[in-house]
């Protein structure tokens, strides 16, 4: 219950926070051009809150939909204006400054992104030190000469100094090249330049996990099997297994590591198997029916259990992105830049078909990680801050009727053809935005619910 409250908390202070920030930069934007703003909306809906301010008597709004928010300006299109007010209505603003109003939301969005970015790198971002621990043989990564223990230094010239920043580099340079210059260093210090193909993965599988594709397992900690904390409607609860119960053996297979068990219990979806455990000193033994989960790669087993705390991360594996103020923001726009132009490339796959939709995220999967990343720690939040403002920047910008991008759209044609789009070409746009929009929001909870129960 209490992780429930969380990201429900977290979904709040997210959407909260990002929407005001983007429906701030239209507001700013036109009071700054002389344009007339009626009402400041935070959510759609029947008004929880609302209070009138300022020279304008402008209302300040929040509404119980969250899911969204608007601006609304002084518009002749949609009520009478006093001839005294004409020059303060958005639509009798050149078509310049109706693009800056418009504009200014996503813009806001990124400014945001580059703030969250700023503040982090300022922090101080742990993480762990990209070491290869496996490399398949015969895999594409082997036959380019990585070899277990290689520390990655540089992607295509990007210093890497985290697995996190490693990740997110080889995919980004993944999706566009075929092939990806990496500078690494070995157990005794040798540095070595290697060139990895991957113009033969699908974009499907560059981004769903590029490292398990070219045949890399990052080093990992060895956890021993001992249950953590269980689901409550796991199959490891259901049985009676307890956290703190050390797994011995399953069907009479030795279990040496957490990872053993992991894989163990993959490949026994829908089996009744017998674990031999130790606990308070006492060996016994429990039957548990393993459940199963449809994964893109088949069907496999869980029981609902997570790894009993491990020791501390060794201090040689260790490491920490941090810059001074004014590097951070050099940072800062250089991650701004590179997550939008990731972000929209992916949209771009997605509309072609090299990327599945499955990736299409809505508002329970957002809430399941800004729970987790405000959680773990405010370095991550800020970092799933930013992100999530990427994302509404980039999709707002996109020319869909009804988002900005779609408004912006109709300025251009409007700059282009001398006079604006009209009135019934307009609503034509508005009704395929509408059924575009509910289209990828059926999708993006579908995918959420698929997610959620496992499918």
């Amino acid at each position: 219950m209490s992780s429930f409250i969380t990201s429900v908390l977290a979904l709040i202070v997210t959407l909260g926070l990002l929407i005001a920030f983007h429906e701030f930069g239209h507001y700013w934007t036109a009071r700054k051009l002389g344009v007339k703003v009626l009402r400041f909306s935070i959510g759609f809906g029947k008004p929880l809150w609302s209070r009138r301010h300022g020279p304008d008597d402008t209302e300040y709004v929040i509404a119980a939909f969250p899911l969204g928010g608007y601006v609304k300006m002084l518009d002749e299109r949609e009520g009478g204006v006093p001839e005294s007010e004409r020059h303060r209505a958005f639509n009798n603003q050149s078509v310049w400054r109706r693009i800056a109003i418009v504009a200014a939301g996503p813009i806001f969005n990124f400014i945001f992104a580059i703030f969250a970015f700023w503040l982090m790198y300022m922090l101080g971002v742990p993480g762990i030190k990209p070491v290869i621990g496996e490399v398949a043989p015969s895999s594409i990564a082997a036959e380019a000469g990585f070899r277990s223990g290689d520390e990655i230094l540089a992607v295509d010239g990007r210093a890497t100094p985290t697995w996190g920043t490693a990740r997110i580099t080889l995919l980004d340079k993944a999706l566009d090249q075929e092939r990806i210059e990496l500078r690494v260093r070995d157990d005794d210090g040798r540095e070595r330049q290697l060139s990895l193909p991957v113009s033969s993965i699908p974009s499907e599988n560059k981004q769903e996990d590029l490292l398990r594709y070219v045949g890399i397992t990052p080093w990992r900690m060895d956890y021993p099997p001992v249950l953590g904390e269980l689901a409550a409607d796991g199959a490891a609860f259901a049985a009676g297994l307890q956290s703190g119960d050390r797994v011995l053996s399953a069907n009479g297979e030795p279990i040496t590591d957490w990872m053993s068990l992991v894989e163990f219990v993959r490949a026994h979806p829908q089996q009744t198997v017998k674990l031999q455990i130790e606990r308070d000193g006492l060996e016994q033994g429990v039957d548990v029916h393993i459940a199963s989960r449809a994964t893109d790669s088949g069907v496999i087993g869980r029981i609902g259990a997570g790894p009993a705390p491990a020791g501390p991360l060794p201090a040689e594996m260790q490491a920490e992105v941090r810059f001074g103020p004014v590097a951070s923001v050099g940072e800062a726009l250089s991650k701004t830049w590179q997550m939008s132009s990731l972000t929209l490339r992916m949209i771009g796959k997605m509309i072609v078909g090299e990327v599945s939709v499955k990736n299409l995220s809505g508002p329970i999967t957002i809430a399941t990680y800004a729970g987790h990343s405000a959680s773990v720690g405010i370095t991550s939040f800020l970092y799933f801050l930013a992100i999530i403002s990427i994302s509404l920047g980039v999709l707002n910008l996109l020319p869909i009727p009804l988002l900005d991008g779609g408004h912006l759209m109709y300025y251009l044609v409007e700059i282009v053809k001398g006079s604006p789009l009209s009135d019934e070409v307009q609503m034509q746009f508005q009704r395929l935005g509408i059924a575009l929009l509910a289209m990828l929001m059926l999708l993006a909870f579908y995918n959420d619910l698929n997610r959620l129960w496992g499918g």
